[in-house]
């Protein structure tokens, strides 16, 4: 018997990166699982269901198609997001709405639509884990639209799980330090010297190399799973040591 048997997983931003690995890695320990995205997920075990975090109609119809042919809701993973580059001057306001409305209120919007389903999963099985970010709790440079972001995930994470814990649906989230997805990479294509900046941002962590999607998923099916049951409002750094970390510069 695997670890999420007869689990019902909602996962979204589940067609590439962090999404996608989480998906997968849930589908392969047993559970059924719908990957809620903008793009289809390409791969035949997932349900697919499309649909814009921003768009409430949209979101309530997907979670709700996801819940019927799941046959309801055990887990939800808040994943969809996205990123922004600079100080706190360099993006505009509708920059700033875009991203909170994608990385913050999305998440709400997602979370209010699969409640009713949540509430209605076998005792102890309900959770929820959010995609937040290292950016919450440390100060990288030029991020600062992307921290507000984040720092505002981990707050809604906290309140959720107060929130939620009378209800048995345990809230979490995980924080990644700089992860080997589609979006960074595409951040490094468009830097004047992609190789430079890769090195720059492996030199960053004290592993000395990128966290990958697959370790991120890990963490969140930790969480989500049963060996998580008495874990409830935490934050789970998956950062390569950043958060704790302090190691002499290599030479």
């Amino acid at each position: 018997m695997s670890e999420f048997d007869g689990y019902r997983a909602l996962v979204t931003g589940g067609a590439s990166g962090i999404g996608l690995a989480t998906a997968q890695l849930l589908a392969d320990r047993g559970a059924r699982v719908a990957a809620l995205d903008i793009a289809a997920a390409d791969d035949p075990r997932l349900v697919s269901v499309k649909a814009d975090v921003t768009d409430d109609a949209g979101v309530r119809e997907a979670v709700a198609t996801a819940a019927d042919r799941l046959g309801g809701l055990d887990v939800l993973v808040n994943n969809a997001g996205i990123g922004a580059q600079g100080t706190v001057a360099d993006n505009d306001d509708a920059e700033w709405r875009h991203v909170l409305d994608v990385d913050v209120i999305g998440i709400a919007r997602v979370t209010r639509a699969a409640l009713p389903h949540l509430r209605q999963a076998p005792d102890g099985r309900a959770a929820i884990v959010n995609t937040c970010s290292i950016a919450a709790t440390a100060g990288l440079p030029n991020r600062a639209l992307y921290s507000a972001a984040k720092g505002a995930v981990l707050a809604l994470t906290l309140a959720m799980a107060a929130d939620h814990l009378p209800e048995g649906i345990r809230v979490n989230c995980v924080n990644p330090g700089t992860a080997d997805t589609p979006w960074v990479g595409r951040l490094l294509d468009a830097a004047a010297d992609p190789a430079a900046e890769r090195a720059a941002l492996e030199a960053r962590q004290p592993t000395g190399r990128l966290v990958t999607a697959e370790e991120v998923a890990a963490a969140i099916a930790y969480l989500a799973g049963p060996a998580a049951s008495a874990t409830t409002g935490v934050a789970l750094p998956v950062d390569g040591g950043m958060q704790g970390l302090r190691r002499p510069p290599r030479t």
